[in-house]
């Protein structure tokens, strides 16, 4: 059909009358509910006609989106997507969300509709340059936050995904029964009571302060603990060793918790592993000297490798540690380096073991 002098954006039907007559109905392209003309001609001349189009494509403009970053980062935390992550990675996530509300709270969030605004996010993220794990979370953090808003439908696009800055690799890092004995030797009872159960139970920190007696039970052949683990929530099931099984019993009748600080209060994550970095080093045991950082994380490769050499499937393994058959294999493999003169040792059993799997 041909188009005459209509505008581009305009959309013409031809319609057939009950009285035998054709009318045109004009609309915006693409756009429902934007009639504003009606013709007996196909082609209007009419100054009124392209008044009323102009009209219709003012109406059609999108609005402006004034919603500001500060609004969607609190949407964001009030969402279920954010609510239905673990209470440790909430906090933190909330901790970075809040920085970038405060940066960019005079802004509309559509600005990272534009390619620029990812220059200006990495501005931003600079302040934490001397720390590339930090610089990596706020990059992880607005990315969630922005995702979570184009799907929500409150930007179309942006343009802030980053690539990982951070790499780690510990997997030669753990104690060694000389290490430990080393640190419980100058350190006060509460110290050595965590560095021992971290290495016989393979805990993270976050798992080992909330360590209880209900977490306890009795089994045909002596104890387990058996906790629910904070980052991914499944649960864990450990056989108590005998160095974990005095630890237990020493525990206060009238204290509920396994570990606690120097007063026999609660611990929290932080003290837990600074009071194993300050004794750590006062026994000698400091980064300049071992020529790398052992911290307490690094006991749970010991207590995977002590699992292995005590005769304990993959399968119940990754109980103990809470990982799947495959993380298992993976980790033990990457962990189990106790010593150099005992590695072979160690990777022949997980050899054995992997066979036994199969």
């Amino acid at each position: 059909m041909p188009r005459g002098n209509l505008p581009p954006e305009v959309h013409r039907v031809k319609a057939k009358l009950v009285d035998g007559t054709v009318c045109y109905y004009f609309s915006l392209r693409g756009r429902r509910g934007t009639g504003f003309w009606k013709d007996a001609r196909p082609f209007p001349k009419s100054p009124n006609f392209f008044t009323a189009y102009s009209a219709a494509m003012a109406r059609a403009l999108p609005k402006p989106n004034t919603l500001m970053t500060e609004a969607v980062v609190d949407a964001y935390i009030s969402s279920a997507e954010f609510l239905s992550l673990k209470p440790r990675t909430q906090s933190d996530y909330r901790r970075w969300a809040m920085r970038f509300a405060v940066e960019f709270e005079s802004d509309p969030v559509a600005m990272f509709e534009d390619a620029a605004s990812r220059a200006e996010v990495n501005q931003w993220r600079s302040k934490w340059n001397y720390s590339p794990k930090q610089y990596d979370y706020a990059g992880t953090v607005v990315t969630r936050i922005l995702n979570w808003a184009r799907e929500q439908g409150k930007i179309a696009e942006h343009h802030c995904s980053f690539a990982k800055v951070y790499r780690s690799d510990r997997s030669d890092v753990v104690w060694t029964p000389v290490q430990v004995e080393a640190v419980r030797e100058r350190a006060p009872e509460w110290v050595g009571r965590i560095l021992v159960t971290a290495c016989e139970t393979g805990m993270r920190p976050g798992d080992l302060v909330r360590l209880s007696k209900a977490h306890i039970e009795s089994t045909p052949g002596g104890r387990r603990i058996r906790i629910k683990t904070n980052k991914r929530g499944k649960s864990a099931f450990v056989p108590v060793s005998q160095a974990m099984a005095e630890i237990i019993d020493a525990t206060p009748n009238d204290r509920l918790l396994i570990l606690a600080n120097a007063s026999g209060g609660p611990l929290t994550e932080h003290r837990a592993s600074e009071g194993v970095r300050q004794w750590r080093n006062k026994a000698g045991l400091t980064p300049n000297r071992l020529g790398y950082d052992l911290r307490l994380y690094d006991a749970r490769g010991t207590a995977a490798t002590r699992l292995l050499r005590a005769g304990l499937s993959l399968a119940q393994i990754a109980g103990c540690m809470g990982w799947s058959l495959r993380t298992a294999a993976a980790m033990i493999e990457r962990y189990a380096q106790v010593s150099p003169d005992e590695t072979d040792a160690v990777l022949t059993l997980l050899n054995t073991a992997k066979e036994g799997r199969t």
